[in-house]
């Protein structure tokens, strides 16, 4: 029988000892954090303190969805509430560059944590974040969870939800925004303070360029369209728009 090279044994040996550490602190993680049953309770109560529209699963426009997903959680369709491949390589980002510059977070995980942990994904919430994603993914199907996200995400300064932002940007429905204008509301949720177009329109834009670059990478809008709506004004508020 031959064996594998020493370092490939030591790595296997090293990940099994890895494994059998960590595995009951993750059961016991997944015991002690709560079940998750209540998630979409929770963000009916959180969006109704708020003031914020609640939109349904087939309210959220296809362009936007795929704007976000482009942009923020690219195997969001896929995973199941947690994208190893993603948090694996931020972690390996942040061990490299010594920072805490990459979160790894999946849209999932994001709703779990405004709606569980009071917007917080520091410490022990960042563990329970993982279990409570995992466990929210058995509650709600993908595009409820969508809808449930762009519902409460903030979205610009002082604003919160997409349907409040396409009426203060552009004061029309979010129904009947242009790829642009979905593109740029996928985009300020990353760093709303920064990337609100009415505090910095040139921010904006840009970030707006980066989301219709990432939707045409992953076959969601052709090259042309793209083009087409980086021409577009970042904010469109005159005459002659329908209103909200």
């Amino acid at each position: 029988m031959r064996w594998p090279p020493a370092p490939v044994r030591r790595l296997a040996i090293a990940i099994a000892l890895l494994a059998a550490l960590v595995a009951p602190g993750a059961a016991t993680l997944w015991i002690w954090s709560p079940d998750a049953s209540d998630i979409q309770a929770r963000v009916i109560r959180l969006a109704s303190s708020n003031g914020l529209t609640l939109l349904g699963e087939n309210e959220v426009p296809p362009v936007l969805a795929h704007a976000v997903v482009a942009t923020e959680d690219e195997r969001f369709y896929s995973h199941h509430g947690v994208d190893s491949i993603g948090l694996g390589r931020a972690l390996l980002y942040d061990v490299v560059n010594v920072c805490l510059c990459q979160g790894g977070s999946t849209i999932t995980q994001q709703l779990v944590k405004d709606v569980y942990l009071g917007g917080s994904d520091l410490g022990y919430n960042k563990l329970e974040g993982l279990a409570l994603a995992l466990k929210a993914e058995r509650v709600l199907t993908k595009r409820e969870i969508m809808a449930d996200y762009l519902s409460i995400i903030t979205t610009g300064y002082g604003l919160r939800g997409v349907a409040a932002a396409a009426c203060a940007y552009y004061r029309a429905p979010l129904r009947e925004l242009s790829i642009a204008q979905y593109a740029l509301l996928a985009g300020v949720t990353q760093a709303p303070s920064l990337y609100d177009p009415t505090v910095d329109p040139e921010a904006a834009q840009q970030r707006r360029a980066q989301v219709l670059a990432a939707m045409v990478a992953d076959h969601y809008i052709t090259a042309a369209q793209a083009q087409t709506a980086n021409a577009e004004p970042v904010l469109d508020r005159g005459p002659g728009r329908p209103g909200c």
